[in-house]
C-alpha cells in the first residue's frame, strides 16, 4: 500500500480549509448582485478593498499573535495611534525619517509586549489591555489631550504625508497594494521559514515546543514584534487619511482584526490556520459591510452583525476543540 506524503496532505488540508472562507465570499458577492446593480462594478469592488485595507494590514500582524497561541494583542489600536502621532511630530525631520520613527516607536511597544509575555509569561489579554490603557493615558498627557496637525503646505513633508494614503498605482490605491504585500510576506514567513514552523509548534503546545528545543520566548517575542510592525504601518496610513495624529485613532481595530483572523480559520488556541484564509476573512467582512450599506443598515447595527458572526465562529471552534479533546481555556 503506497505511503501518503505528509507534505502533500498538509497542502491539501490548507487548501480545503481556506476554500471555505472564499466560498462564503463568493456567496456574499452573489447576494450583493441581487441587493444592488451597482454592487459588482469595478468602482465598488475597489471601494471594498480600500475600505478594508487598513483592517487587512492589522490582521496580517494579528494573525502571528493568534497563530502562536497568544490569542490577541489588544494594544494594537494604541500602537496605531502612537506611531501616527510620532510620525506627525517627526515631520520636521523629513518624511523618510518621520515614517521610520513612526514604525520604530510602534515596534518598541511590540517589543515590550513580546518580552513581558514571552519571558515573564504574562497573560497576553490582560497585559496588552493594560498597555492599551496606559498608552492612551500617556498620549493624552504628553500632548495635553490635543490633536497634532501636520503642515500641509505644498512641497512640505506634511503635504507629502497626507498624500500618502491618497496615492495609487493607476486606479488601485497604494494602501490596497500594501495590504496584499503584507499578506504575501506574512504567508511566506509562516510557510517557508523556520520561524513560521516554530510558531506553529508553539501555538500547538508550548510544552512540546520547549521539549523540542525551540526557544519559545524568542518565538513569542518575534510574533508580537511582527504584529506591532503591521499595526504601525496601518497607523501611519490611518493618520495620513485623517490628516491628524490623536490618541483615539485605531480604536476598534483590535476586535475587527481578531474577527477577521478567526473567521479566516486561525484557531484562537493557536497552531492552526493560514494567511490566505485571514485575507479571505478580511474580504468577507468588507463584502458584508458593503452589502449592509446598500441595504441602509446603520453602523451600530453592522457592529451587532459582526459581533454575532464572531460569536458563532468562536463557538464552532470551541466545539471542534472539545470534540478533539482539546480546550484552550
Amino acid at each position: 500500500m503506497p505511503r501518503r506524503d505528509p507534505d502533500k496532505q498538509g497542502i491539501l488540508s490548507a487548501v480545503m480549509e481556506t476554500a471555505g472562507i472564499y466560498a462564503v465570499a463568493a456567496l456574499l458577492m452573489a447576494a450583493g448582485i441581487f441587493v444592488s446593480p451597482d454592487f459588482l462594478t469595478a468602482d465598488n469592488l475597489l471601494n471594498i478593498l480600500a475600505a478594508v485595507a487598513l483592517l487587512g494590514i492589522v490582521s496580517s500582524g494579528m494573525a502571528f499573535v493568534t497563530y502562536s497561541g497568544s490569542m490577541a494583542d489588544l494594544s494594537l489600536p494604541s500602537i496605531m495611534a502612537f506611531s501616527g502621532i510620532i510620525t506627525v511630530a517627526s515631520l520636521p525631520l523629513g518624511l523618510p525619517a518621520a515614517l521610520a520613527l513612526g514604525v520604530l516607536s510602534g515596534m518598541a511597544i511590540g517589543a515590550m509586549n513580546g518580552f513581558v509575555i514571552g519571558r515573564l509569561n504574562a497573560n497576553p489579554i490582560l497585559w496588552t489591555l493594560s498597555v492599551a490603557f496606559f498608552m492612551e493615558g500617556f498620549m493624552r498627557f504628553a500632548w495635553s489631550n490635543n490633536q497634532l496637525y501636520p503642515d500641509t503646505a505644498p512641497g512640505t513633508p506634511g503635504g507629502a504625508f497626507i498624500g500618502l494614503f491618497r496615492l495609487g498605482v493607476g486606479p488601485v490605491p497604494l494602501v490596497v497594494l500594501v495590504m496584499f504585500l503584507m499578506f504575501l510576506l506574512a504567508h511566506l514567513v509562516m510557510t517557508r521559514t523556520r520561524f513560521g514552523r516554530e510558531s506553529r509548534m508553539v501555538g500547538s503546545s508550548r510544552a512540546a515546543a520547549r521539549a523540542s528545543g525551540i526557544r519559545v520566548t524568542r518565538v513569542v517575542f518575534l510574533n508580537f514584534l511582527a504584529a506591532a510592525f503591521a499595526a504601525s504601518v496601518a497607523g501611519i496610513f490611518l493618520t495620513s487619511m485623517n490628516k491628524l495624529g490623536v490618541f483615539y485613532l485605531g480604536q476598534g481595530y483590535d476586535f475587527k482584526a481578531v474577527t477577521a483572523v478567526v473567521i479566516g480559520g486561525v484557531m484562537l488556541s493557536g497552531g492552526r490556520g493560514h494567511l490566505p484564509g485571514v485575507l479571505g476573512g478580511v474580504l468577507v467582512i468588507g463584502l458584508l459591510s458593503n452589502i449592509m450599506q446598500f441595504l441602509g443598515v446603520t453602523a451600530f447595527r453592522q457592529n451587532i452583525v459582526t459581533g454575532l458572526v464572531f460569536i458563532a465562529v468562536v463557538g464552532w471552534q470551541q466545539y471542534q476543540l472539545r470534540a478533539k479533546g482539546r480546550d484552550y481555556a
